[in-house]
């Protein structure tokens, strides 16, 4: 496993031996333009190539292969279902393994790949549905992983101080990566309609891809990656090692030993300094946080699929026109866009001072204006119907951005980051899961108007319950942690310890 970790840095040694020119080999050029935040960019540009499997393009040739409706929901709800059981579970095992993170990626990462291009061994006709079955299911399982073990390497390596700054990169390279998924896919599935199976092969090329870049993720300290207080170091957004107290004091690379795997009488020390579960779950904060993902995504998931069917059309024989590829691309690209310009506006907003609630507030205000615009647009034509997908991204890209934010601020200090990360995102499969099984169920039986008027009605439900319950949490990081809260000579000092030391890094 840690000779897949080092295959690209192997292969570029290979090429230097031929590539050298005044002293200065390929891989000397290579290394040194591969700074931990590109080394970051690429994975996650990567990760978002893989776009969730692009499911929606599965649905479309699933239904024109002879599948319906509602066994495409269940399908994607197997996925959500096993999600949901899996992230906790992840999420834990991300926080105590003394294995390198960068393994749990890179074997994700590659199983995402595999278990989502299963769908090129589909047969036609309505058949075959326990391979689609068993395969979502494996997907769902290793996808689990892909989130908290990316924002765990995150904050190993950069600390409280840059995890805001690095984790918006992140995000937003992911975006642009399903951009480009959903152009190369809608090209080639557009190209070679009515088969279009083989525009799933992107997303075997972006595992590759994510595989060759991940080597280069520094480890970090492994208790600084669950959230707990490290050595003191870390790197800037420049790539320089850093002192977290005395941040105008920089290192050279060879001051800074690199961490050893955690013992396993570490990892029980790391253990006892951890907040309990039960202070982690039951705390207020990661309630409304929870329940109100929830209700989002199960008002939010179904839509686009949702839309593409109203832009689509369908043929006489049932299976979806051709002019739904670019159409269902488009939407894709045109949301993804608009999060990354609304994950832009989002860090520069943090940055200048702005709280993380208004911004998830507008975020989360976004879906009940998108759902009443495509049933007021439903007949209006296409391109009415497509500029919905705005709302989409600034809705995604808001609160794609601040929700790490808030987790870092409340979990900071416990121990448990990214047993939150899963848990969260467990609420937040539950509801996608639910809105896809359900809404296509409705759409089967009611029609589209029907479900997306449930979306409007339920997306109502997490302004009202975010806006009135969430407190905001900037500027408390390390301070609403559960095993924080009877520190109360801490919580009186925060101004003067606010840059405590967080990190051991190479």
């Amino acid at each position: 496993t840690r000779s897949t970790l080092d295959i690209s840095r192997l292969l570029l040694q290979i090429i230097a031996v031929h590539s050298q020119e005044e002293n200065l080999s390929f891989v000397s050029i290579m290394l040194g333009w591969l700074s931990p935040k590109i080394a970051f960019a690429l994975v996650s540009f990567s990760l978002g190539e893989l776009g969730d499997g692009l499911n929606i393009f599965q649905g479309i040739y699933l239904v024109g292969i002879g599948w319906n409706e509602g066994s495409i929901g269940i399908a994607l709800s197997l996925m959500g279902l096993t999600a949901l059981l899996v992230q906790p579970w992840a999420g834990d095992i991300v926080d105590k393994t003394n294995i390198d993170r960068r393994i749990f990626l890179t074997i994700a990462s590659v199983a995402t790949a595999l278990t989502a291009s299963a769908i090129l061994f589909v047969r036609p006709g309505n058949t075959d549905h326990m391979l689609i079955f068993i395969t979502k299911v494996l997907e769902g399982i290793a996808g689990s992983f892909i989130g908290p073990c990316l924002a765990a390497l995150t904050l190993a390596n950069f600390g409280p101080k840059h995890f805001d700054a690095i984790m918006a990169s992140n995000i937003l390279w992911g975006h642009i990566g399903s951009v480009v998924a959903a152009l190369l896919a809608g090209g080639s599935a557009y190209a070679l309609y009515p088969n279009i199976k083989y525009c799933f092969l992107v997303i075997g090329a972006s595992a590759l891809v994510a595989v060759l870049f991940v080597g280069y993720l520094p480890q970090g300290d492994q208790a600084m990656g669950r959230g707990l207080k490290g050595k003191g170091l870390a790197l800037d957004e420049q790539g320089h090692v850093e002192n977290i107290e005395n941040s105008d004091k920089n290192y050279d690379d060879e001051d800074v030993a690199p961490p050893n795997a955690t013992s396993e009488q570490e990892q029980q020390e790391l253990q006892e300094q951890s907040a309990t579960y039960w202070e982690v779950f039951a705390d207020r904060n990661v309630f409304v946080v929870c329940v109100t993902g929830f209700f989002f995504h199960f008002a939010n998931a179904n839509v686009l699929l949702v839309l593409g069917e109203l832009m689509g059309g369908d043929n006489d024989d049932g299976s979806p026109k051709k002019s739904a590829i670019p159409l269902i691309a488009g939407a894709i690209v045109t949301a993804q866009v608009t999060m990354a310009i609304a994950t832009i506006a989002g860090d520069k907003l943090t940055a200048r001072g702005v709280g993380r609630k208004p911004l998830f507030l507008a975020g989360l205000a976004t879906l009940p204006i998108r759902c009443a615009l495509i049933i007021y647009w439903r007949d209006a034509g296409e391109a009415f119907l497509l500029s919905t997908q705005v709302f989409d991204g600034l809705g995604g890209g808001l609160c794609g951005l601040i929700h790490p934010y808030l987790l870092a601020d409340i979990a900071f200090g416990s121990g448990r980051f990214n047993v939150l990360m899963g848990l969260s995102a467990s609420f937040f499969g539950l509801g996608a899961t639910l809105s896809n099984y359900l809404g296509q169920m409705i759409v089967e039986n009611m029609g589209h108007v029907a479900s997306l008027t449930g979306s409007f009605f339920i997306s109502i439900i997490p302004v009202i319950l975010f806006g009135v319950m969430m407190p905001e949490t900037m500027g408390l990081r390390g301070h609403l942690a559960p095993n924080t809260h009877h520190d109360d000579k801490a919580v009186a000092n925060k101004e003067e310890n606010h840059d405590e030391p967080y990190i051991q890094m190479t």
